[in-house]
């Protein structure tokens, strides 16, 4: 992990007619850490990730990606990010391999068919990568999606609300495959509006409310925000989502053994 700037937003605003959608956000991102924007539908994620993706300029303030103006120096930026947007964008039709091969192609990425193997075997779909991407579950299109977007080795990506309609099995897959993103040196600015997913994946949190961030820091540094909470005795029972992840291996198990 480095301490060295690579996403740098200052006083940015954007508005649409009377919608003031983003009024003066600023916040630094340090290379190969997760970043993420919480907030809820229609803070303005989705548009920040826009402007810092070059696909919509900022009516005021200055952003930078990797040292490069998303403004004026836009190709440089489009060249040092990857964008996975909220719907995986595969190809049914394609295998896994395939999908990953044609990136590569596109991208006039040497050795495509290496480069394809070494990445589903990184995202752990090896077994299905001859497949077609229909007779993928959730969680293995978003992966995949994922994988698609690393290919020409950009440094850093975006992800807007990556879990977003999976089911929690689906997103603790999703939820690993990012974490080894950053464990790779990537820098990773994750949208969402679920707060576990923050919680889990964070090196910093900022919230977006409103088209302000209210507030940024690591986990440890929000919880201080609010006092402790003296309790005598807490019997904590467990979750829904652990119950159900805890029945699913345990069936999981039981059918290996079977077979």
């Amino acid at each position: 992990m480095s301490t060295r700037t690579v996403i740098h937003v200052e006083g940015v605003e954007k508005s649409y007619k009377d919608l003031h959608v983003l009024q003066g956000v600023s916040f630094d991102v340090s290379a190969g850490t997760i970043f993420a924007l919480l907030g809820s539908n229609g803070a303005g994620k989705t548009t920040l990730v826009r402007i810092l993706s070059t696909l919509t300029k900022p009516d005021a303030g200055v952003a930078s990606v990797n040292g490069f103006d998303v403004v004026t120096q836009s190709a440089q930026v489009r060249d040092s990010v990857s964008l996975t947007g909220q719907f995986a964008a595969v190809d049914d039709i394609l295998t896994g391999r395939e999908n990953l091969v044609l990136v590569a192609q596109l991208r006039h990425v040497a050795n495509a068919q290496k480069v394809a193997n070494d990445l589903l075997e990184r995202f752990a779909l090896s077994d299905a990568g001859g497949r077609r991407v229909l007779t993928y579950s959730g969680g293995m299109r978003r992966r995949l999606d994922i994988a698609m977007s690393l290919i020409g080795n950009a440094p850093v990506i975006f992800l807007d609300e990556p879990t977003s309609g999976l089911d929690p099995l689906a997103r603790h897959e999703v939820w690993t495959a990012i974490r080894e993103l950053a464990e790779h040196g990537t820098t990773v600015l994750l949208t969402t509006q679920h707060l576990d997913e923050a919680e889990r994946l964070a090196d910093r949190i900022g919230v977006l409310h409103q088209g302000r961030i209210i507030v940024n820091g690591t986990l440890a540094e929000l919880k201080l925000l609010l006092p402790p909470t003296r309790v005598e005795y807490v019997e904590k029972l467990p979750t829904l989502e652990e119950v159900f992840l805890t029945l699913v291996g345990a069936l999981a198990d039981v059918g290996e053994r079977r077979e």
